[in-house]
């Protein structure tokens, strides 16, 4: 059982509801209906994911499981008490948005519960050993989550409170939390950024979300100082740009520090038909991508990687991309075409914007002695 790939996966997340908007933004005014609630966090790229696994096969070579709804003294170790109540007294009487651009509804306290749960307990799995590593299916996201304030569709900080629990119950001191969703993992950063037993990385496009951010200078602050990196990348850097910035910054991070387990924020909205972001990645880049911090786990926590799922709002591609990944972790390929990934490799960018990425992340890269 240790070697096989857990997918924890709740049909419940899928309800969870954002209300009536246009991509962002609440419909009225100006601002007209779109079908299906028009919200760019809609449950229907999570759910095609979760068709084409079972139509392909794939499901059947997993260990497919979901979770109990996260404890809320687990929940706690992250939010406060005040937070919590807010959120489920806006929950149960209609719904709400206690922050920035993360509406939800009635019953999503429950939901948002239930997501962390399965990124929990598919943490606890693969430390536990029942298996080698783990792909959490969450919904809502969790990586913008402050621990008082809901932000970017986040509602609760999953993979944080995950981490916060291993952390409690299997005596960790090292933990690396690997964020590839093309937003920046402010929740996480905030949460973690003065502690040195989690280092917190985050390859985003700069400036996307939050509006305007880069953060590079970023570092962490007191004991978490240096435990903090941010690699803000141009838009329409491609596969190139995130492959280098691993090679540069984000492999030489990782061996320096020798984690006892792999945490990956795992969104697939650097895809090229997002529409939230313009960085054109493919399958095959989010593929390298996996490859890579699977030979960073087995090098240093045997193999220990959970991926719990955040952003990817493009319906057509999203499912191509997690398949892709999931296939890469189970170590298994059912045949599946991607049927975009050649028109998104013909929009890669050229040699000269290629290289003047590179010199950026190069210049990050010294600035950090990689």
């Amino acid at each position: 059982m240790s070697g096989q790939t857990a997918f924890f996966h709740d049909e419940k997340c899928l309800w969870h509801t954002t209300g009536e908007h246009a991509l962002v933004m609440p419909v009225g005014g100006w601002v007209q209906p779109m079908a299906a609630g028009g919200h760019a966090e809609s449950p229907e790229s999570k759910r095609r994911v979760v068709s084409l696994m079972h139509v392909s096969g794939l499901a059947a070579k997993l260990g497919v499981r979901s979770a109990p709804m996260a404890d809320e003294s687990d929940l706690m170790r992250v939010h406060p008490r005040s937070y919590l109540d807010a959120f489920k007294a806006a929950s149960d009487s209609g719904g709400g948005n206690l922050g920035d651009f993360a509406p939800f509804g009635r019953g999503s306290y429950e939901i948002a519960k239930l997501s962390t749960g399965l990124a929990i307990q598919a943490v606890d799995d693969v430390l536990a050993g029942r298996f080698r590593n783990a792909y959490a299916m969450t919904r809502p996201p969790g990586h913008h989550c402050l621990p008082d304030r809901s932000c970017g569709f986040c509602l609760l900080a999953n993979a944080a409170v995950a981490v916060e629990t291993a952390i409690a119950r299997h005596g960790l001191s090292r933990v690396v939390v690997l964020d590839w969703d093309v937003h920046h993992g402010n929740g996480t950063q905030a949460i973690f950024y003065e502690r040195p037993d989690v280092l917190t990385i985050s390859l985003h496009q700069e400036g996307c979300f939050p509006p305007g951010y880069s953060g590079f200078e970023e570092r962490g602050a007191g004991e978490g100082t240096g435990a903090n990196l941010n690699i803000p990348l141009l838009p329409g850097g491609g596969s190139d740009a995130y492959l280098y910035a691993m090679k540069r910054i984000v492999e030489p991070a990782i061996d320096r520090y020798r984690p006892e387990l792999i945490v990956v924020a795992s969104g697939f909205d650097a895809n090229g038909t997002d529409p939230m972001a313009r960085m054109l990645l493919g399958s095959p880049a989010f593929v390298e991508l996996t490859r890579r911090t699977m030979a960073l786990a087995d090098k240093h926590c045997k193999g220990r990687m959970v991926m719990v799922h955040e952003g990817g709002y493009s319906e057509a591609l999203v499912p191509f991309c997690a398949h892709a990944v999931i296939e890469t972790m189970a170590g298994c390929t059912m045949g599946v075409e991607d049927p975009f990934a050649e028109l998104i490799e013909a929009q890669q960018p050229k040699e000269r914007f290629a290289a003047f990425q590179r010199g950026l992340i190069d210049e990050m890269a010294r600035s950090l002695e990689f």
